[in-house]
C-alpha cells in the first residue's frame, strides 16, 4: 500500500514526535473544504504541555509547499492537507499496477491455521442454515491464504449419532436402493422425516434406532454397509454443489474419523486429573468458571461431542501443528466451545489461546425456525436454483444477445446467494427472504458484478494506443477518492483477518463501486485526447483489478459482460 499518510508525516515537525506517531493519527477527510487528510494534534499539545489551536499554527506555518502537499490550513486543533491530487493518484495506480498480487503478502509465512467450516450432516442437504459457515469459512480461508497463511480447510462431516440408526430403520420400513440412489438426499429426507412423524405414535422404533446405532458402534457389517450408503449419496450430491460454489476442503475427516481416537483422548483428560463421575457420567467440572459441567462419556458409555472434539483437537495439532484452530459455527453453540476450550486449558495445553469460535447468526425462515425432522427447510441448491433462474430471465430482457448468458446467468445467481451471507455482520440473525436474497438492486453482489463488467467494457470501447499518459487529468476530487480508496485495499484485508470479518470486505467493494461509478458519471473516460485516456483508464484498470480480486477472495466471480 502506498503510505501516503507516512509521506505527508514526513514533512512535519513537532518536537519530540516521530514521523511514525504521526503518520498513526493522520485521518482522511471527506469534506473537500477542510482538506484531504487532517492531523489532530490534541495528544501531542499534551504531551508538550502547550495549547492545541497554537501548535496546529504552529505545525502548520512550518511546513513549506512541495511535491505532495499543496496548502496546509490550521483550524482549532486540527492541521488540514490539501495535497496534489493528480501527483497522488498517479503515484497510487502506478505502484498498485507495478506490484504483483497487489494487497497480498508474506504475514502469514510459516504459519498454519486450520478453519472448520460447512460441516455438513450426512443424508441431509445444505440448506440456507449452512450458508453462513460455508461462504465465511470460504472467505476467510481465500484471504487468509492469500497473505501468505498455510490454510488447512476442514469439512467435519457429521456422520456419527443415533439418528443413523433412526435412517436405517427408516431405510427398512419405507426406502428401497433404487429409489435412493435415483431421488437421493431428496428421498432421504422424506424417509427422515416420516420416521419422526410415525415415532410420535410408536415410541418401539426410537428403541429400533438405538438398538441399529449400537450395531454401527460395535462395526456391524450391514449397519456399517448402510451407514456407508448413506455418505455415498450425501457426498455425490452435496459435491456437485460445492462445485458451483467453488469450493473445496483439504480434510473431509468427520466424527466417525475419530472413533478410534476417543480412548487416547480420555486417557489425556484423565492423566491430568480434571475427570470427576457424576451421576455415572464422566464430566469436566466447569462450575467454578460459571458453566455447567463438560459431559464426555454417558453413563452408558457412550461419547460424546465434547469428546470427539477434544479427540479432533489433539489430532489437528499433532498432524499440522496449526498456529490457530478456527471454528466457523453458529453462535448457538458458544457454550459448548467455551467449555472444550477451558477443558484444552485445564489440561495444560499451551495452545489453548490458539482454538477460535468464529460465531456467525441463525438464519430462520419468515415463518419460523428450520427443522429438517418436520420437513421444515429451504434447500440451499433450490435458493441458488431460483437466483440463477432470476438472472437469466434479467439477461433475456436487457441484454438478450450477451455470450455465454447462461454461464454468465450462473456466476450472477451463485455469487447473490454468497454475497448475502458475508455483506453483514457474521455475528447478525437473518430472517430468510427470497426477495431480500435475490434482489439484484442496491448493495448486492450483481451490483459489484456490473461494476466490474462496466470497468472491462471501456477498455472494449477505447481505442487504445501507445501514448504517454496525462495525469494532471486527476486533478480532481472524484478521480482522488476512488485512488485513495483502492489504495487501502491491503488495510482492509489486514482488518478482515484481525477481526476474521468477511463483512469488511464486502462493504467496502460496494464503496469502491460506488466511488468509481461517480466517477464515471463526471469523467467522460474514453477521450479524443489520448493522453487523458490514457491515464483514466490507468485509474480504471486498477479499480477492476481491486473489484475483481476482492469478489475472488468473496468467492463470487467476476464476469467481464454482463
Amino acid at each position: 500500500m502506498k503510505d501516503i499518510k507516512q509521506l505527508i508525516a514526513q514533512q512535519v515537525n513537532i518536537e519530540g514526535i516521530t514521523a511514525d506517531q504521526i503518520a498513526q493519527l493522520i485521518v482522511e477527510v471527506d469534506d473537500a473544504d477542510k482538506g484531504d487528510y487532517a492531523l489532530p494534534v490534541f495528544k501531542f499539545a499534551k504531551q508538550l504541555s502547550c495549547n492545541p489551536m497554537a501548535l496546529a499554527q504552529q505545525v502548520a506555518t512550518s511546513i513549506n509547499d512541495n511535491d505532495i502537499i499543496e496548502s496546509v490550513q490550521a483550524l482549532g486543533g486540527y492541521v488540514n492537507f490539501f495535497v496534489r491530487k493528480d501527483i497522488v493518484v498517479a503515484d497510487i495506480i502506478n505502484h498498485i499496477s507495478t506490484t504483483a498480487n497487489y494487497g497480498s503478502s508474506e504475514i502469514g509465512k510459516g504459519k498454519t491455521i486450520c478453519i472448520d467450516y460447512s460441516s455438513i450432516n450426512i443424508a441431509k442437504p445444505l440448506h440456507i442454515g449452512h450458508l453462513g459457515t460455508t461462504a465465511i469459512g470460504n472467505c476467510l480461508y481465500k484471504v487468509l491464504k492469500y497473505l501468505g497463511y498455510n490454510c488447512i480447510g476442514i469439512n467435519h462431516l457429521g456422520d456419527w449419532g443415533t439418528q443413523f440408526g433412526k435412517l436405517i430403520v427408516a431405510y427398512k420400513l419405507w426406502g428401497d436402493k433404487d429409489t435412493i440412489e435415483n431421488g437421493g438426499l431428496r428421498e432421504l429426507e422424506k424417509i427422515y422425516v416420516r420416521f419422526h412423524v410415525e415415532a410420535e405414535n410408536n415410541p418401539q422404533l426410537d428403541q429400533q434406532a438405538r438398538d441399529w446405532f449400537a450395531r454401527i458402534e460395535r462395526g456391524d457389517a450391514k449397519a456399517v454397509e448402510l451407514l456407508n450408503f448413506f455418505k455415498r449419496i450425501t457426498l455425490r450430491e452435496t459435491m456437485q454443489l460445492y462445485d458451483r460454489l467453488d469450493i473445496k476442503f483439504d480434510s473431509w475427516n468427520g466424527e466417525s474419523f475419530y472413533n478410534d481416537k476417543m480412548d487416547s483422548a480420555l486417557d489425556f483428560l484423565q492423566s491430568k486429573g480434571i475427570i470427576t463421575i457424576s451421576d455415572g457420567a464422566q464430566v469436566v467440572d466447569l462450575t467454578p468458571y460459571n458453566m455447567p459441567p463438560c459431559l464426555l462419556v454417558k453413563k452408558d458409555g457412550a461419547s460424546l461431542y465434547a469428546l470427539r472434539d477434544v479427540a479432533a483437537i489433539l489430532y489437528r495439532k499433532a498432524e499440522y501443528n496449526f498456529d490457530k484452530c478456527l471454528y466457523v459455527v453458529a453462535y448457538q453453540q458458544n457454550l459448548h466451545f467455551r467449555q472444550v476450550f477451558k477443558t484444552m486449558e485445564l489440561a495444560g495445553v499451551d495452545y489453548y489461546q490458539d482454538l477460535l469460535h468464529i460465531a456467525y447468526g441463525m438464519v430462520s425462515l419468515e415463518d419460523g425456525a428450520m427443522s429438517t425432522r418436520k420437513g421444515n427447510t429451504v434447500w440451499l441448491v433450490d435458493v441458488i436454483n431460483r437466483a440463477v433462474d432470476k438472472a437469466l430471465s434479467i439477461i433475456n430482457s436487457k441484454n438478450p444477445d450477451l455470450i455465454d448468458k447462461e454461464s454468465v446467468a450462473e456466476q450472477v445467481g451463485v455469487g447473490a446467494v454468497m454475497f448475502s451471507a458475508l455483506c453483514n455482520s457474521r455475528i447478525k440473525d437473518i430472517t430468510f427472504s427470497f426477495d431480500r436474497v435475490l434482489s439484484f438492486e442496491g448493495e448486492t453482489a450483481p451490483y459489484l458484478q456490473y461494476t466490474h463488467a462496466r470497468c472491462c467494457s471501456l477498455f472494449t470501447k477505447a481505442e487504445q494506443e501507445d501514448c504517454q499518459p496525462d495525469y494532471r487529468v486527476f486533478n480532481n476530487s472524484s478521480a482522488f477518492r476512488l485512488a485513495r480508496l483502492i489504495n487501502r485495499f491491503p488495510a482492509v484485508l489486514a482488518d478482515v483477518i484481525d477481526k476474521y470479518e468477511p463483512s469488511i470486505l464486502a462493504n467496502y467493494l460496494i464503496d469502491v463501486a460506488k466511488c468509481f461509478n461517480k466517477y464515471y458519471f463526471e469523467q467522460r473516460i474514453i477521450s479524443d485526447n489520448k493522453q487523458e485516456q490514457c491515464a483514466k483508464l490507468l485509474l480504471v484498470e486498477a479499480t477492476k483489478n481491486i473489484l475483481h480480486k476482492g469478489l475472488d477472495l468473496l468467492g463470487i466471480s467476476a464476469p467481464p459482460r454482463m
